[in-house]
C-alpha cells in the first residue's frame, strides 16, 4: 500500500520513506517486545503492583523530560540524528533490565529507555511531514503511521513466545537487537536538508507555544487521549478478573491493534479530500461509545466490540491530529509543534494509572471507566468549541462545513 501511495513520488524520496517505515516497525517492535515481559519480570523479583506501576510509568517520565531536547536537537542537527539516537538508546536500554533487580535502578533503566521514544518519535514524525508532499500529507501520514500498530501486533507475540520458551534475558536480548537492525536501516537514510535550520544558540520557543490555540487544541486532546489510553493499558486486565469473563484480556488488546490498523489505511486520504475536522469528531464519538460500553455492560462480547471501537478510534484520530497539526505549523517550528502533540499523549499516559488508579480504589474499576467515558465526552467538546478562531468557525471546521482556519498556506 505504501509502495503504490509513493508512485508518484521521485524515486530517491520513496526510498526514503520504505526504509523510515522499516526502520520504525523494528523500533516499535523492539519497545512493544517488553509489554507482557516486563510486569512477569518485576512480580517474579518481589515488585509488588504499585512498584510495577511506578516502573512501568517511568517510561513516559522520561519521555516527558526528553521532549523539550531531542525536538531542539532535530531542529539545529537534523532528523536522521535524533531518529539514530532513539534507536541507539533503544538497543541499549533493554539490556540494563537484567544487570539488577533494585528498583532505583530499574526506574532509572526505564527512564533512560524512555528517552529512545522521545528522540524517535519526534524526529520520526518531522521526518516523514518534511518529506511528503501537502496534497497528499494525509493518505502518506496515514500509512506512516502503520508502523505503530504493525509493531504492537508483533512486538508482544515475540516477546511473550520467547520469554516463555527461553526465560527473561533472551528477551531483552531481542529487544536489543531489533532496535539495532532499525539502526542499520536508518544507516541507508539519506541526509535530508531541514526546511529551515535552527541556528544553534538561538532560544527557540517550545512550551510558549502552548500559548496559541492552534497548538494547545491538539496538544489537550492528545492529552485526555492519553488518559483514556493509560486506563485501558493498565487496567483492563483487571477488570476481565473483576468480572470474571471468560477471555484473555491479550484478546482485547489484539481486537483494538486490528482496528486500528485496518482504520489507517483509508482515513487519512479521505482527510485530504473532506478535510481533518469530521474524522477527528468521530473518532472522538467512538471513543465514548467505547469507554461507555465498557462501564454499562462488561460482558465478553461487549469488552471485544468496546476494543474495536476504541482500536478504530485511534486508527483515525492519531495520524489526522499530527496531519492538522502539520498544516498548521511553518517549517522550522514542524519539530517543535508535533512533539508537543505527542508530550501531551505522554503526558496523559503518565498521571492516568496514579490518577484513575486512585478512582479504581475508592469506587471501582466500573466507576473508572465511566470517568474515562466522561473525559472522551469532553474531548468531544473540547474539539467542537476550541479549534476555530471562534466558536462559529470552531464548529463548521468540526462538522465538515468549513476548513481549518489555523491552516498555513503552502
Amino acid at each position: 500500500m505504501l509502495q503504490m501511495a509513493t508512485t508518484t513520488l521521485d524515486p530517491a524520496l520513496r526510498r526514503d520513506l520504505i526504509i523510515l517505515f522499516v526502520a520504525g516497525c523494528f523500533f516499535w517492535s523492539s519497545l512493544a517486545s517488553l509489554l507482557p515481559v516486563l510486569p512477569l519480570y518485576l512480580n517474579e523479583k518481589g515488585a509488588d503492583e504499585q512498584q510495577i506501576g511506578l516502573v512501568m510509568g517511568a517510561l513516559a517520565a522520561g519521555i516527558i523530560l526528553a521532549r523539550a531536547s531531542v525536538t531542539l536537537l532535530a531542529d539545529q542537527r537534523g532528523r536522521k540524528l535524533v531518529l539514530t539516537v532513539g534507536l541507539v538508546v533503544g538497543a541499549v536500554a533493554p539490556l540494563g533490565y537484567g544487570l539488577s533487580d533494585a528498583l532505583p535502578w530499574l526506574l532509572m533503566v526505564r527512564a533512560f529507555h524512555g528517552v529512545s521514544v522521545a528522540a524517535f518519535t519526534t524526529g520520526y514524525a518531522a521526518l516523514v511531514v518534511d518529506l511528503i508532499p501537502p496534497s497528499q500529507r494525509g493518505e502518506l501520514v496515514g500509512y506512516m503511521s502503520l508502523v505503530n500498530p504493525l509493531g504492537l501486533g508483533v512486538g508482544p507475540a515475540l516477546g511473550g513466545y520467547l520469554q516463555a520458551s527461553l526465560g527473561y534475558p533472551p528477551v531483552f536480548w531481542m529487544s536489543s537487537g531489533l532496535a539495532l537492525v532499525g539502526l542499520a536501516c536508518m544507516s541507508l537514510l539519506r541526509d535530508n536538508p531541514l526546511p529551515v535550520r535552527l541556528e544553534p544558540g538561538v532560544k527557540a520557543p517550545f512550551w510558549q507555544l502552548l500559548k496559541e490555540r492552534r497548538v494547545l487544541t491538539p496538544s489537550v486532546l492528545m492529552l485526555q487521549m492519553g488518559l483514556i489510553f493509560g486506563t485501558v493499558s493498565t487496567f483492563i486486565p483487571l477488570l476481565v478478573e473483576d468480572e470474571k469473563l471468560a477471555i484473555n484480556p491479550g484478546l482485547f488488546y489484539t481486537t483494538l491493534a486490528l482496528a486500528s490498523f485496518s482504520a489507517r489505511f483509508f482515513v487519512g486520504r479521505a482527510s485530504d479530500r473532506f478535510g481533518r475536522g469530521p474524522f477527528i469528531l468521530v473518532s472522538l464519538f467512538l471513543y465514548v461509545i467505547a469507554m461507555g460500553l465498557i462501564w454499562l455492560a462488561p460482558t465478553t462480547p461487549l469488552l471485544l466490540t468496546a476494543g474495536f471501537f476504541e482500536g478504530f478510534a485511534s486508527g483515525m484520530l492519531f495520524p489526522t491530529i499530527l496531519t492538522l497539526v502539520a498544516d498548521r505549523s511553518q517549517p522550522e517550528e514542524r519539530a517543535r509543534t508535533l512533539s508537543l502533540s505527542l508530550g501531551g499523549f505522554d503526558l496523559g499516559i503518565a498521571i492516568a494509572g496514579p490518577v484513575l488508579g486512585l478512582v479504581a480504589v475508592w469506587l471501582g474499576l466500573r466507576i473508572m471507566f465511566g470517568l474515562a467515558a466522561v473525559l472522551a465526552v469532553l474531548a468531544c467538546g473540547t474539539f467542537l468549541t476550541q479549534n476555530g478562531k471562534n466558536l462559529m468557525e470552531s464548529l463548521r471546521f468540526a462538522l465538515g462545513q468549513g476548513g481549518d482556519s489555523y491552516r498555513l498556506k503552502e
